[in-house]
């Protein structure tokens, strides 16, 4: 998973961040893979708080695969895990200016027949960083189960 970040525009975390998702979250993070390569990947978790949500952390394609439904068919694969059956809502937050991922989460909603409600979630003043957008907050959902 870290590589295929390192070679992408994705925002990029260590290589511990995704040890530890895949070996806290694990029924909660998802991997495709292609003659033993990764060619896709969802990292997400459910907020203790929250037991009714699966949060989106990362969504990663190979650019091999961009075009082949991959990151839906990897977040069907989540919502349908038995980790996901008290899940009523998708969420995750997004850039105003990745048009690819709103796609996706607006498409998540529409294949479910179910809402997609967007609202702002991180103020750009949050960041330490002046090239960093705001972070919208997508939530999907409810999904009938």
């Amino acid at each position: 998973m870290w590589e295929l970040v390192n070679n992408s525009t994705l925002d990029q975390n260590s290589a511990y961040k995704y040890i530890m998702m895949c070996e806290y979250f694990t029924e909660t993070c998802v991997v495709a893979k292609e003659d033993d390569k990764v060619v896709g990947f969802v990292t997400a978790f459910i907020p203790p708080e929250r037991q009714d949500v699966v949060f989106v952390w990362q969504i990663g394609v190979d650019s091999s695969q961009r075009g082949k439904g991959v990151a839906s068919k990897l977040l069907d694969e989540l919502i349908n895990r038995e980790a996901c059956d008290n899940v009523r809502f998708v969420e995750a937050t997004v850039t105003p200016s990745n048009q690819a991922s709103q796609s996706l989460f607006r498409r998540l909603a529409r294949d479910h027949h179910t809402n997609c409600e967007v609202s702002e979630c991180f103020a750009k003043e949050l960041f330490p960083s002046d090239e960093h957008e705001a972070e919208l907050c997508f939530r999907i959902g409810p999904f009938k189960k």
